[in-house]
């Protein structure tokens, strides 16, 4: 059965992206306390209403290109499913709901999923047409999550932590760019967006390797770093490692052999060797942060 065109609207399956908001919690040493479970939960809910938001208006926005798109034409705005009046409509009622889930935290993170909002609303109409710019501002939205999630229930966050989520958001960014291409030239589609022609799928390979390579020696840094030691009480962490480096492998394949990496969150959902990694590497860390001593 066909999902309502309201709830596709939504793109639900994108909230995965925002799990990025319990790294804090987890890390922290807090995910079994009740209050800040609550509050990392809130963060989480209002960024799914601030994401789910900022999805809409950039359908709006992208209605005619997303016509002449071989997968992008199914979503219900350039389908003719929903008219821009209605979609305009709930953006503002999710805006809202934003608004009111984010008071609930501190005025910080309030300020901070409003700059989201606000900074994917300007990547809509003029960020996403610059050159290497385009994937920073993606990446950034990544690090409000992680960053929001911090302050949502005020700790502080190793900065080894800070720099693996920058490479990690720049990674699936530029994968995302990637396949974009391909499928452009696979499909000889029409596009509007300029910024795509001058890339190149050599140069965006090249910035794959910088930033897979970074993503996991500033991984590995923080499982060995002293702060880390003297947090946990323990150095077993290093052996999630090798999760970590499973799954660039297992993307870098995915993206480069198999031509996928548009839909990160599409790949994490249906991939199944990637979503047993995923799996098997936060059961880890939860056991070796919790109950390894």
């Amino acid at each position: 059965m066909k999902t309502p065109a309201l709830i596709r609207l939504l793109r639900p399956s994108q909230w995965l992206k925002n799990t990025f908001v319990f790294m804090p919690l987890v890390f922290s040493r807090h995910l079994f306390q009740w209050e800040y479970t609550v509050q990392a939960v809130t963060a989480f809910v209002a960024f799914c209403f601030a994401s789910s938001c900022v999805y809409i208006i950039n359908d709006i926005i992208d209605k005619e290109a997303d016509k002449l798109h071989p997968t992008k034409k199914y979503r219900p705005i350039p389908a003719g499913e929903i008219s821009t009046t209605p979609a305009s409509i709930t953006a503002l009622i999710l805006l809202g709901l934003t608004i009111f889930f984010s008071f609930k935290l501190a005025m910080l993170y309030t300020g901070m999923i409003l700059f989201y909002i606000g900074m994917q609303i300007l990547y809509s109409f003029i960020l996403k047409n610059i050159v290497i710019v385009d994937v920073f501002v993606i990446a950034m939205g990544f690090m409000i999550r992680v960053l929001g999630g911090a302050v949502a229930i005020d700790v502080t966050i190793s900065h080894w932590i800070v720099i693996t989520t920058l490479f990690l958001s720049l990674f699936l960014a530029v994968s995302k760019r990637r396949s974009e291409i391909v499928m452009i030239q696979q499909y000889n589609i029409q596009t509007k967006r300029l910024v795509l022609e001058q890339y190149s799928i050599q140069f965006l390979d090249y910035i794959l390797v910088i930033t897979a390579t970074g993503m996991a020696i500033s991984y590995s840094l923080y499982t060995m770093a002293e702060r880390t030691i003297a947090v946990f009480g323990t150095e077993y962490l290093i052996f999630t490692t090798i999760f970590v480096l499973f799954g660039i492998f297992r993307y870098l394949f995915l993206v480069l052999i198999k031509g996928q990496g548009e839909n990160p969150t599409e790949i994490l959902l249906k991939d199944i060797p990637m979503g047993l990694n995923m799996f098997f590497w936060m059961i880890t860390v939860v056991f070796i942060i919790y109950f390894s001593k």
